[in-house]
């Protein structure tokens, strides 16, 4: 007897639904799980058989074959533990399977028959929906994830008999509900603030003009000056997260396996914070089963880069795509994927190998061969795509013994907030395009204009400062940010002038 089990398996951040064949035949008993099964696939034959035996129901022995439908695409993971067991005990008159054609089924199977969670609910509940299916039956810890997905009746399932009953009588079961409002509007980060940094005025400034332009900003400056403390906090001061982007962020952290069990969403702006001994996939996404890397999950928040000269030049080097683009695209032989990847990036780096080139205690040791050396590791590709660059000098005694004076998070998110509503108010027309950052050169002409004293404030930077012809474009683009967060139409001669201060790293003065 053939049943067909509908389940679903993720691609990238998104799934497809897999139909699960069961076919019992009168032979000499057996299992075999065909259509490009992976290990964790392969060996689910042990698990549903044990899972079946400990239940309390009968295992065929026949010849048994599953089929996992479209056969060309590899399938990885253990989430067709239950469709393949449901579909055994149906094929064998076990199991009522009337509502089969209308459901769809994942779950892990313990030996038990319990059922635990597995990645990427949110992505398979979103195309259960989008492929007309009615219901989803899932592991317990997965149902406030899966439930996001309004208009799909979502049941949890703490076993195989549970899951058997729910496909029997669905009436005599409640589907869980979520308020999805409720759950985005709790969710507040207030661990760290900027209330709490004590100083560095001038950073802060820096810091806001980058959240409200989506620009990337490098810090440069000795140990214990706050320069990580400073990266924390910049999430909390980051336009106010929307419901579509908490629930991209949440699709991408599903997938990767990073949601707590019984996690709905992910409603605060991530912030990924990776060792410098990173590898390209750790950082890009990959591998051999690949699964997204660390600029995936800062999608929609902050990837903080510590000790920038550290990490592996071909590492850095992998970041220009996505800084650029916004996308991760990984090829192999058998497909292609493209992981979403717009986030903020916040990098750190000392002056100096010892980190005090250029501090008041005069400890610096460094030779000017080494310090040049030492920043040559910083390539101009990828610093070109950095917007801003401050120094972040050590903080003195007084203010580190005086009690904090500056701005809360929430005041400066408020500016931010203003900034954007201006920007994306001035590029509703331009589809895809939200922030000053974004703008390439023909942007540039349209919303930069700048008057005779800007023109000549810039070619005295560029030519008088050491400026690079590259920090051109983004010096427009930092000015015009400035700009917003002022309120003002038109970009002055004190906007360009903050905007040139914001590249250190282009004036020739770490070797003098």
């Amino acid at each position: 007897m053939l049943t067909h089990v509908f389940s679903a398996a993720t691609h990238g951040v998104d799934a497809y639904i897999v139909d699960v064949e069961a076919n019992l035949d009168s032979q000499v008993p057996s299992f075999t799980v065909v259509g490009l099964p992976e290990g964790a696939v392969k060996e689910s034959r042990d698990r549903v058989i044990a899972a079946v035996k400990n239940t309390g129901l009968y295992f065929p022995l026949r010849r048994i074959t599953i089929n996992l439908a479209p056969a060309d695409i590899r399938k990885e993971g253990s989430a067709f533990d239950l469709p393949m067991a449901v579909g055994i005990l149906a094929a064998s008159e076990q199991a009522v399977s009337e509502n089969l054609p209308h459901a769809v089924l994942v779950g892990e199977l313990s030996l038990d028959g319990s059922l635990r969670s597995v990645p990427g609910v949110l992505s398979m509940a979103v195309t259960a929906k989008r492929e007309g299916k009615r219901m989803m039956i899932v592991p317990s810890d997965n149902v406030q994830e899966a439930a996001l997905v309004e208009g799909l009746e979502v049941y949890a399932a703490k076993n195989l008999d549970e899951a058997l009953d729910i496909l029997a009588n669905p009436g005599g079961h409640v589907p869980h509900s979520l308020n999805l409002a409720e759950v985005f509007a709790r969710h507040v980060d207030d661990t760290v603030d900027m209330f709490d940094v004590k100083g560095q005025q001038h950073v802060k400034r820096a810091l806001e003009v980058a959240a409200a332009g989506g620009h990337n900003v490098i810090m440069i400056g000795p140990p214990g000056s706050g320069k990580t403390m400073l990266a924390r906090c910049m999430p909390t001061i980051l336009p106010d997260m929307t419901l579509d982007e908490a629930l991209a962020v949440t699709k991408i952290h599903s997938v990767a396996g990073q949601m707590e069990p019984g996690q709905a969403l992910i409603a605060t702006r991530p912030f990924r914070s990776p060792h410098h001994t990173i590898s390209d996939a750790g950082l890009i996404g990959g591998g051999t089963y690949p699964k997204p890397g660390e600029v995936s999950l800062a999608h929609h928040g902050v990837l903080f880069l510590d000790e920038l000269p550290e990490f592996k030049r071909t590492v850095l080097e992998v970041l220009r795509q996505p800084l650029e683009d916004g996308r991760v695209t990984i090829s192999r032989a058998a497909t292609s994927l493209d992981y979403p990847a717009e986030f903020l990036l916040v990098a750190s780096c000392n002056p100096c190998p010892c980190g005090f080139f250029g501090d008041a205690s005069g400890k610096c040791t460094c030779t000017p061969q080494m310090i040049e050396r030492y920043m040559s590791k910083l390539s101009g590709p990828l610093l070109d795509r950095i917007d801003i660059h401050v120094n972040v000098p050590a903080v003195p005694y007084k203010e580190l013994a005086a009690d904090p004076t500056g701005e809360r998070s929430a005041a400066i998110r408020e500016r931010v907030n203003r900034a954007r509503d201006i920007q994306a108010q001035r590029f509703r027309e331009r589809e895809g395009l939200f922030c000053n950052a974004r703008m390439v050169s023909r942007d540039l002409r349209t919303y930069c204009r700048i008057d005779d004293q800007s023109h000549e404030l810039l070619r005295m930077a560029i030519q008088k400062m050491g400026l690079s012809a590259r920090a051109h474009d983004r010096i427009l683009k930092v000015a015009r940010t400035i700009a917003d967060l002022d309120g003002s139409n038109q970009v002055t001669a004190r906007h360009v002038a903050e905007a040139v201060q914001y590249r250190s790293l282009d004036r020739q003065l770490w070797l003098r």
